[in-house]
């Protein structure tokens, strides 16, 4: 990844399993400037069982007489479907990111060739199916919803006892609540899991608007997840507590504008503010008319913004000394 705020657009299911939605999704995001669009790769029948109840968020937007499992089996996309879409991403040039829910689901992302590798946060202690990602010797970014540091300890165990070196690992701060109220975002995680584990941590946000997820880059994310969506309207688990496009657009442009405005931390005068510095600055001036032969003294001069003149902090070079020549009100002393 680049060394700039990586920013993917989390399609996730809201293609309601349609190639031809997901294509103009990719499509969407593209415009939006984002780095990468990312959808989920799973079998519903190696993900859950027939009995599981929905989450509670995953009833909106989804016929009440239909299961989670009956739902995600209609949300699914074929093998076929994940080559399609990565060779639109290719041609459109942005990055094709998806999220493995199993080691088949893994495996098939490889033999596409996907660059990076995003771990969900309910697979963060599925070890067997971290251990195996780990192998493929790709980058990995990891959500850490409903986990505490401990969990993310050991998953990060797992990772590099695998052989991934942690330097190619990214932490996202999660909280997987659909929508995440405000006060539940957390957002000094990321600093506490940078600090704590020495790694590179970014933002998986899944609160309402883009606020939070701008604030996250000024405390240091690196990479930033939200969902969108073209219509939030439309069917499904996830629409409404996605972006529709022109939002997405504008948080993209405004991250863009954060990290461009976060520098090296080195407090120096800027080009763009030099200008200023020698007319904001006070100047030393005569507070009245001062005759050749008077001593310079805080009675007949003061500080004033003025073109010509030493500077206030300059004072110690003239106090004292002799005026040698005549100095008009308000007019810059120079020695």
């Amino acid at each position: 990844m680049d060394s700039h705020v990586f920013i993917i657009a989390e399609a996730g299911v809201n293609h309601n399993g349609s190639v031809e939605t997901a294509k103009r999704m990719i499509d969407a995001a593209t415009a939006a400037g984002a780095d990468a669009v990312k959808f989920q790769t799973f079998r519903a029948s190696a993900l859950l069982t027939p009995y599981t109840v929905k989450a509670e968020y995953q009833k909106q937007g989804t016929p009440d007489n239909e299961s989670q499992y009956q739902m995600l089996k209609r949300l699914e996309l074929s093998e076929e479907d994940h080559f399609v879409l990565f060779d639109y991403c290719r041609h459109a040039g942005i990055e094709f990111i998806s999220s493995p829910f199993d080691v088949e689901s893994a495996e098939l992302l490889n033999r596409i060739g996907v660059r990076i590798f995003k771990i969900p946060s309910g697979e963060l202690t599925n070890h067997s199916l971290l251990s195996r990602v780990a192998t493929f010797g790709k980058e990995i970014i990891m959500s850490s919803g409903m986990a505490d540091m401990q969990e993310i300890e050991r998953g990060l165990k797992v990772l590099t006892g695998a052989g991934m070196p942690k330097e190619r690992i990214t932490i996202l701060h999660c909280n997987s609540a659909y929508p995440t109220p405000f006060c539940d975002a957390n957002l000094r995680a990321i600093v506490s899991i940078r600090d704590l584990f020495k790694i590179r941590v970014g933002y998986s946000d899944h609160t309402i608007g883009i606020e939070v997820p701008i604030a996250a880059v000024a405390l240091g994310a690196t990479v930033i997840e939200k969902h969108f969506t073209l219509d939030r309207n439309a069917p499904g688990p996830d629409q409404m507590s996605s972006l529709e496009p022109d939002e997405l657009k504008e948080m993209v442009r405004a991250i863009r504008n954060v990290e461009m405005s976060m520098g090296d931390g080195v407090k120096r005068v800027s080009p763009s503010e030099g200008k200023n510095r020698e007319l904001a600055r006070k100047r030393i001036v005569a507070k009245r008319d001062i005759i050749s032969g008077e001593p310079f003294t805080i009675e007949n001069v003061c500080f004033k913004r003025s073109n010509t003149g030493l500077f206030a902090e300059e004072m110690e070079k003239i106090a004292g000394k002799i005026a040698e020549r005549n100095f008009s009100k308000d007019e810059g002393i120079i020695i």
